[in-house]
């Protein structure tokens, strides 16, 4: 009998030219992520599955505790037409929201981009600003801090409340907690991985009435627990800073 098994190709770091990508040793790059050439990623990031960030042309920086999530893409443009060179630049404690297309634009700190979400070249989301799902932000338009834009285009829709900017930070907060869940369950071993499904099946929770009837108290073992950093407001101090 011959087994065939399929490789796949695919690389999650890959250089370009003469660029490589640098990754800070506390982000997270979803296997299924690329990231390509000139891209930084600073630390207590997190890159997520699907996501393309090529950095070819132009580069791409992305701060701290910045998250990128699911399919989303990031790319640059070399200039506009004026000449203007358009790199992507992405602060700290951002969100970008799942399928989000970013090109040659800047995002500051703490600043939330919503799912759907196109940015076109040499826009500026300034700090605390947010835009809204599904939104396109035309070339070169500048989005204050602490107001919301929506729509194609998108137009001023209102100001942020205070809740709405916490609501960032904590956003910002819990996917870097996330992420290091993802990180571990990712670098696990394959006997690691069998020995768990093995101890899922020993310990599926039955109905606590059915549990009572036969008088059973069921503990779950410490390695099925969800870690408490995966919480809002868990985050090691080590990544608060």
């Amino acid at each position: 009998m011959v087994i065939h098994l399929s490789v796949s190709r695919h690389r999650t770091l890959m250089n370009i030219f003469d660029k490589a990508p640098v990754v800070d040793k506390d982000a997270f790059v979803a296997p299924s992520a690329s990231i390509i050439g000139d891209v930084q990623v600073g630390r207590g990031s997190s890159i997520w599955y699907g996501c393309v960030l090529r950095g070819d042309v132009n580069s791409i920086s992305v701060g701290s505790g910045t998250n990128i999530q699911d399919n989303s893409l990031v790319h640059v443009a070399k200039s506009n037409l004026s000449g203007k060179v358009l790199p992507t630049i992405i602060g700290d404690n951002v969100t970008v929201g799942h399928s989000a297309v970013l090109h040659g634009c800047t995002v500051e700190d703490e600043a939330f981009v919503g799912m759907g979400a196109t940015l076109l070249d040499g826009v500026v989301v300034e700090k605390h600003g947010m835009v809204a799902g599904g939104a396109l932000v035309r070339q070169n338009t500048r989005i204050p801090a602490g107001e919301v834009w929506g729509g194609n285009p998108a137009k001023f829709l209102r100001k942020l409340t205070e809740e709405e900017v916490a609501f960032i930070t904590q956003s910002a907060t819990n996917y870097s907690n996330l992420a290091q869940v993802h990180a571990a369950e990712n670098a696990k071993p394959f006997d690691e991985i069998e020995f768990e499904k093995v101890l899922r099946k020993k310990f599926a929770r039955r109905d606590e009435e059915y549990d009572s009837m036969l008088g059973v108290v069921r503990e779950t073992p410490p390695e099925l627990i969800l870690p408490d950093n995966v919480l809002p407001g868990k985050a090691p101090k080590d990544l608060q800073k």
